[in-house]
């Protein structure tokens, strides 16, 4: 894989998913480790959409506990069922808030944080992390994201 990402910017957010997730699973097919692959996934989701915030927090005992990321500085802990993040850990399924303001008990770690997608990586049934990406932007994701950042983590999943 070359050190940068061939995405067409004037194709749909479809297409543009549809052209990174084989260049990331390229990325990730040679390396088995995780902080490295983690690094490469949250960089190449930054440069391909310029998101606000993309990373991985990573489940730790009893708490998610900040993993690779790309953007400004975050929280470092965040118990289960707090918060976008640990909601999502604790229902295991993903959260897409269009609103962070809106959510009830969320973790302001940056006010700058509008609208937020947290996907869990599932490790046999259980959660093992989550990707959480966050936009500057109010009701900056969809469907589309949903579906294709849970495409991207279920191969994310077969690396673990």
């Amino acid at each position: 894989m070359a050190e940068s990402l061939l995405i067409d910017r004037n194709s749909t957010k479809a297409d543009q998913y549809e052209q990174l997730l084989p260049q990331i699973e390229a990325l990730i097919s040679y390396e088995d480790d995780l902080i490295a692959n983690l690094s490469n996934i949250a960089g190449a989701l930054k440069q391909a959409f310029d998101f606000f915030w993309v990373g991985f927090y990573i489940v730790k005992e009893d708490q998610l506990v900040l993993g690779p990321y790309q953007g400004p500085i975050a929280c470092t802990r965040i118990p289960k069922g707090r918060g976008v993040c640990g909601s999502a850990w604790a229902e295991a399924q993903t959260l897409l808030v269009p609103d962070v303001e809106q959510f009830p008990g969320h973790i302001a770690c940056s006010s700058d944080s509008k609208s937020e997608i947290v996907v869990p990586v599932f490790k046999g049934q259980n959660v093992a992390m989550i990707l959480d990406v966050d936009s500057d932007q109010l009701n900056d994701f969809d469907p589309t994201d949903q579906l294709y950042l849970e495409k991207l983590m279920a191969i994310l999943a077969n690396k673990l």
